[in-house]
């Protein structure tokens, strides 16, 4: 028997994380994914609240770029996944010029084997202006295409606004 798979989309500062550990609050075991680097000052203050906001109850796993595998081996029954986020993880594949197409594939495939339930954090990045320049517009359509992915299988998807969930599925 597989999992549940959300999706929880919002913009920057919008509550999202916030939202992923109430669904995640009732489970016994907690696991939390970090897709963000610490490069800088404002990153690694970032993490630690992120840290101090879910307390010691979670397992912290890092990773930048093997999302999947992290998966897998948080994997179990009666077992909460918080991934957080998918924008960040998608910057660091079109930083390192992996594939988004078939790392989407794989994610796609990998959350439909799980026991787990798993929450995918991510950005809606595509409410805003057109982006000035190629990459800006590459990435804004890879994320729009993840989400997209993401969202067919999901599920439950909600946005967040404004720190409030609006159920979409």
């Amino acid at each position: 028997m597989t999992g549940e798979v959300w999706l929880i989309l919002g913009g920057a500062r919008s509550g999202k994380t916030r939202r992923g550990l109430a669904i995640a609050g009732g489970y016994p075991s907690r696991v939390y994914i970090a897709t963000a680097e610490a490069r800088d000052a404002e990153m690694q203050a970032r993490i630690a609240h992120h840290r101090a906001e879910r307390g010691v109850e979670w397992k912290t796993v890092e990773v930048p770029l093997d999302l999947c595998e992290a998966l897998r081996n948080a994997d179990g029954a009666g077992t909460v996944v918080l991934v957080d986020c998918l924008t960040l993880w998608l910057s660091n594949l079109v930083e390192r010029e992996r594939s988004v197409e078939a790392e989407t594939a794989l994610l796609a495939e990998t959350l439909c084997a799980l026991s787990a339930t798993v929450i995918l954090i991510s950005n809606e990045v595509g409410l805003g202006i057109v982006p000035d320049n190629a990459l800006a517009r590459k990435f804004r359509d890879a994320q729009g295409r993840l989400n997209q992915a993401i969202a067919a299988l999901a599920d439950h998807v909600e946005l967040v606004v404004a720190g409030l969930p609006l159920k979409i599925k």
